[in-house]
C-alpha cells in the first residue's frame, strides 16, 4: 500500500492519516526485565514513517529511522541509524501525547518487545500513538550483539576464564565495525537520540512507560528534557547511582532470605513448603559449602547431558534467575531439596525459566558499554553491604569484564535525580532481586510531591504485567489532570498472596502424607 506526501506529513506532525487502513491496532501483550523488521529503509534515505511489519505482529505498522552521530561531538562524523516502531491510535479523535516504551536490560530491543507489551497497552492505544525506540546498540540501532551463546556446552558457559575470553573477542568483533567506537553508547547520549525521534514524529509531549534498565533511561531523558514529558511511568526503578553489580548481591541475598523464611513460615497443611522441606534453609547451607562439584545434567537447550564442574559462583547466578518470577521462585524449594541430594535438573531448567526467546536477549555490547561507563566505576564508592551468600560475585566480574571493555565518559549531572515536573508513577516488586523497593522509595524521595510509589509485595521484576495493573497503568497517563494521577488505587494487585511452593506430580497411589488423612 503506498501513502502518498500529505499522509506521510500528517504522520511526521503527529495526525491521524486518513486512509483508516493505517491505523491497525494488533490487540495483544506484556513486558523486564531482549521481530524482525522489515525494513525498507535502513539507511540515509529514511526518514519519517513507512509502512513495515514486525516479527510477532499480524499487521502491517509504520517504521522509522533517525539518522544520529556516533559521537555528538562530532556531528560531521560516523552515523548511526536510531530505528523506531509506530503504531498508530485506533480512534480518529486521537490524543497528541504518544507513549513510549524504554526497554530494560541494558540490551533489550525495545521493538522486539512490542509484541509482549501491545496487549498491556490495548486502552491507552486506543487514543494515543504507541513508540518502541530501539535505544543505540539494540536491535537495529547499530546493535551490539556479542554471540549468542545459549547453545554452548554448560561448562564453556559457566567458565570465568572462557567467559572473559569470549567478552574478549567479542569487544575485538564490535571495534573493528564502523559504529564500533563502544564509549558512545551511555544513556545520555542514548536519550538524545530518543528527543531527536520525537521532534521528527512532531509530538509536543510524551509519556514514557520504562522497565527495569528503561527507568534509568527514563530519569535521564527526564533530567534532559523535563518540558517534553507529560507522565513517566517507572517499572523496577534503577537508579543511576545504583551501582548495579554491587546492587545485585545484597537484593539478590534479600531475594533469597525472603524465600527461605516464607518456606519456614508455611506450616498449615501437608503440601505447606515448611511440612515438605523442614531443613530447606540448612540443606541450601550444606548445598552452596559443598562447591565446586562435579555434576551431570541435560542442557537447558539442547537436551543433552553433560558432566562439568559447578562453582559456588555459578550456582548463585543458577538461583537468582527464578528469583525474578515468583511462580518459578515457587519451584525453587522443590529444586534446592532435590540438588542437595544430588539432582541439579530442577536448578539447571528453572534458570532457563525466563525463556530463551529473541525479545528477552541482551544486545550484551551495548550492555557491557552502559555498566562500564555508568556503574562499575562507583562500585568501590557505593556503600553497599554484600549478601551473606552472594557476596562480591557479581562486582568482581563486572570489574574482570571492564578492564577489557572500552569506557564512555559520563557527566556527575547523571548521577542525580531532579524534582519532577510532571507526573511519576513508581512501582516496585516486593520480591524483585534486581530492583526492590529500597531504590524505588529513593527516587520518589528525590522526585518529590509529583511522585506516587506503589509497593506490590509479592511481585517480583516487574508489576505492570499482573492483572490490574494495566488498569492502574491506563487511569495514571490517561487522567485528566495531574492532582487526578496521582492518586492511584492498586489495592487490587498489592493484596495478592505470594504463589504457594510447587511440587512435582506424585505418581502412583497418593500416600497419607500427601492426602492429609489417617490411618
Amino acid at each position: 500500500m503506498e501513502v502518498d506526501q500529505s499522509q506521510r506529513a500528517a504522520i511526521g506532525r503527529g495526525q491521524q492519516p486518513r486512509d483508516r487502513r493505517w491505523c491497525v491496532h494488533t490487540g495483544l501483550i506484556l513486558m523486564g526485565m531482549c521481530a524482525v523488521v522489515a525494513n525498507a529503509a535502513s539507511g540515509a534515505a529514511a526518514a519519517g514513517p513507512h509502512p513495515c511489519r514486525v516479527e510477532g505482529l499480524p499487521n502491517e505498522l509504520l517504521c522509522g529511522v533517525v539518522q544520529r552521530p556516533l559521537d555528538p561531538a562530532r556531528p560531521d562524523g560516523t552515523r548511526i541509524g536510531v530505528h523506531y516502531l509506530l503504531v498508530p491510535a485506533m480512534a480518529r479523535n486521537k490524543q497528541p501525547d504518544a507513549v513510549l516504551m524504554l526497554a530494560g536490560g541494558p540490551g533489550q530491543s525495545a521493538i522486539d518487545l512490542a509484541p509482549m507489551v501491545l496487549p498491556l497497552m490495548a486502552r491507552l492505544n486506543n487514543r494515543r500513538d504507541l513508540v518502541f525506540i530501539d535505544q543505540r546498540g539494540t536491535g537495529r540501532s547499530a546493535p551490539l550483539q556479542c554471540a549468542d551463546e545459549s547453545r554452548l556446552p554448560v561448562q564453556q558457559a559457566v567458565d570465568p576464564v572462557q567467559q572473559l575470553e569470549r567478552v574478549r573477542q567479542c569487544a575485538d568483533t564490535l571495534a573493528k565495525r564502523p559504529h564500533g567506537d563502544m564509549r558512545f553508547f551511555t544513556t545520555t547520549i542514548a536519550m538524545q537520540d530518543m528527543e531527536a525521534v520525537r521532534e521528527q514524529l512532531g509530538i509536543p509531549q510524551w509519556n514514557l512507560v520504562g522497565g527495569s534498565y528503561g527507568t534509568r533511561a527514563a530519569l535521564e531523558y527526564l533530567r534532559q528534557f523535563p518540558q517534553k514529558v507529560r507522565r513517566t511511568v517507572l517499572d523496577g526503578v534503577a537508579p543511576p547511582d545504583m551501582a548495579l553489580p554491587a546492587s545485585f548481591s545484597a537484593d539478590g541475598q534479600a531475594a533469597l532470605d525472603a524465600l527461605l523464611q516464607s518456606c519456614e513460615v508455611d506450616t498449615q497443611g501437608p503440601r505447606a513448603c515448611a511440612t515438605q522441606y523442614p531443613q530447606l534453609r540448612q540443606e541450601w547451607s550444606v548445598l552452596l559449602s559443598a562447591m565446586p562439584r562435579k555434576i551431570t545434567v541435560n542442557h537447558p537447550v539442547t537436551g543433552k547431558a553433560e558432566t562439568f564442574v559447578l562453582t559456588r559462583e555459578a550456582l548463585l547466578r543458577l538461583i537468582r534467575a527464578p528469583l525474578y518470577m515468583p511462580a518459578l521462585a515457587a519451584a525453587l524449594p522443590t529444586a534446592i531439596h532435590a540438588a542437595s541430594q544430588g539432582d541439579f535438573g530442577g536448578i539447571i531448567g528453572l534458570s532457563g525459566g525466563m525463556g530463551n526467546r529473541k525479545s528477552q536477549r541482551l544486545a550484551m555490547g551495548m550492555h557491557f558499554s552502559v555498566v562500564c561507563a555508568e556503574d562499575v566505576p562507583r562500585i568501590a564508592n557505593a556503600g553497599v553491604q554484600p549478601g551473606a551468600d552472594f557476596g562480591l560475585v557479581d562486582a568482581q566480574l563486572y570489574e574482570a569484564v571492564c578492564q577489557l571493555w572500552p569506557r564512555g565518559a559520563v557527566a556527575d549531572a547523571f548521577y542525580t535525580v531532579p524534582p519532577a515536573q510532571s507526573p511519576v508513577l513508581l512501582l516496585s516488586g516486593g520480591a524483585d532481586p534486581a530492583t526492590p523497593p529500597r531504590h524505588g522509595a529513593r527516587v520518589s524521595k528525590a522526585l518529590g510531591d509529583k511522585a506516587q510509589h506503589i509497593v506490590v509485595p509479592q511481585a517480583g521484576h516487574g508489576v505492570m504485567g499482573i492483572g490490574c495493573m494495566r488498569d492502574v497503568l491506563y487511569r495514571f497517563i490517561a487522567a485528566a489532570d495531574d492532582a487526578s494521577a496521582l492518586l492511584q488505587d492498586a489495592a487490587c494487585a498489592t493484596k495478592l498472596p505470594r504463589p504457594g511452593v510447587f511440587l512435582p506430580v506424585q505418581t502412583g497411589a497418593p500416600t497419607d502424607a500427601q492426602t492429609g488423612t489417617k490411618p
